[in-house]
């Protein structure tokens, strides 16, 4: 039987050997209801110990709220590990004045449309974010990036480039830069389901001559 991918609108994407759903596993496009939150087609997140289905948003991204006034925008076939958090711009206080503490916050004639920071936080697609890394407010994360288990990231990150440590930093690039140029325009993650199925030993085997031809 052809390999075909997952449904893109099922919940729990994974099948246990009994047949079971993993319900620790979730396609967060169709579990995320939240104005300021966009997810692209097959990202998923993981948690071994995983909120309601209605929960994720707030599970992953604490500080982001309906009024606030930055977004959080996740790609396509992302990969997002457990105790991964979207530190958003909603969380960070004015630091001009000679305290932090958030005056305005607390007076009804004020906090209407009070946030220091406005900056969108934004991943790629094909982002693999692994485990307890924290993003920071306006974070750019370039298409295919691994950021590694534990990881501060905030800034831009380039494509494809593998992001570790706190502050988190570039420690290489998983290809040449012939390589991750051809990548970004193959754009494989935008081709049909049925497209990306066909694609999958040139996709898992690293093949980007075999990958160009399906194109």
């Amino acid at each position: 039987m052809p390999y075909s991918l997952p449904d893109a609108n099922s919940v729990h994407p994974i099948v246990l050997p009994d047949g079971q759903p993993h319900l620790g596993s979730v396609f967060l496009r169709n579990v995320i209801d939240h104005p300021k939150f966009k997810v692209g087609d097959f990202t998923y997140a993981s948690d071994f110990d995983p909120p309601p289905v209605g929960g994720w948003a707030n599970r992953l991204a604490p500080y982001l709220f309906p009024m606030s006034q930055e977004t959080l925008r996740i790609g396509r076939y992302c990969q997002i590990a457990h105790g991964v958090r979207f530190i958003t711009s909603s969380a960070n206080h004015a630091m001009d004045g000679l305290t932090c503490f958030p005056f305005p916050a607390f007076d009804p004639e004020q906090r209407i449309g009070f946030q220091p920071d406005t900056r969108d936080t934004v991943i790629g697609h094909d982002v693999w974010i692994g485990y307890g890394a924290l993003i920071l407010p306006g974070a750019q994360i370039g298409n295919g990036a691994i950021i590694g288990a534990g990881a501060v990231v905030r800034g831009t990150i380039p494509p494809y480039g593998v992001v570790t440590g706190n502050p988190g930093t570039v420690s290489r690039y998983r290809f040449a830069q012939a390589q991750i140029d051809r990548l970004q325009q193959l754009q494989w993650w935008h081709w049909p389901a049925d497209s990306i199925a066909t694609a999958r030993p040139a996709l898992l085997g690293g093949d980007l001559d075999a990958l160009n031809t399906l194109s």
